[in-house]
């Protein structure tokens, strides 16, 4: 069983990582973090090369993604909502994912054979709304080959109490990793 977890916090110990590493410590097999702050992946530049290629002409660290992406069972996108939406790094990272759209766009081509489980996991200070960035991350792993997609888990109170002391977001992230643990 493989994990890959898009990852779009700035912040290695904050309240997205507490709700993410609750979903590690419950997680069966092995798992891949892609930091979107940290990694050497740049935005999609709309060069076209996926509307009649396989991948992506740009060269870094997204090539062992798009492998990791052909292995895995399960994916997981995890963000702090910034004007109530993914983070700009996050949404970044993941505009490299164009080229499985154009695949099946423009050349009628499935790049990723196995459909994946996906979750979400969100967090927020209470003061915006999840239902944008809910659906982004949706589009994200739709595009992904995620048909299964769990419950969202979030924590949106954050400004008043942290994701690590809202009880039912850590037992969503457990209930996120009994999920992923099942097979499809």
């Amino acid at each position: 069983m493989k994990t890959l977890i898009f990852n779009g916090s700035p912040r290695k110990n904050g309240d997205t990582m507490a709700l993410v590493n609750e979903l590690i410590n419950n997680l069966k097999g092995e798992y891949k973090i892609i930091n979107a702050y940290k990694c050497n992946i740049k935005p999609c530049i709309d060069c076209r090369y996926c509307w009649e290629n396989d991948g992506c002409c740009l060269n870094d660290e997204m090539q062992e993604v798009y492998n990791y992406i052909q292995e895995c069972d399960n994916i997981l996108i995890a963000s702090p909502l910034y004007f109530s939406e993914l983070t700009g790094q996050l949404l970044a990272v993941t505009s490299r994912l164009q080229t499985y759209f154009c695949a099946r766009l423009f050349r009628n081509k499935m790049l990723i054979k196995n459909e994946k489980k996906g979750g979400v996991i969100l967090v927020g200070g209470g003061d915006g709304n999840t239902g944008n960035a809910y659906k982004t991350a949706c589009t994200i792993l739709h595009h992904m080959n995620s048909r299964e997609i769990a419950p969202v888990v979030y924590s949106h109170n954050t400004n008043n109490i942290p994701a690590k002391d809202d009880i039912t977001a850590m037992k969503g992230s457990m209930n996120l990793a009994l999920f992923f643990n099942e097979k499809i």
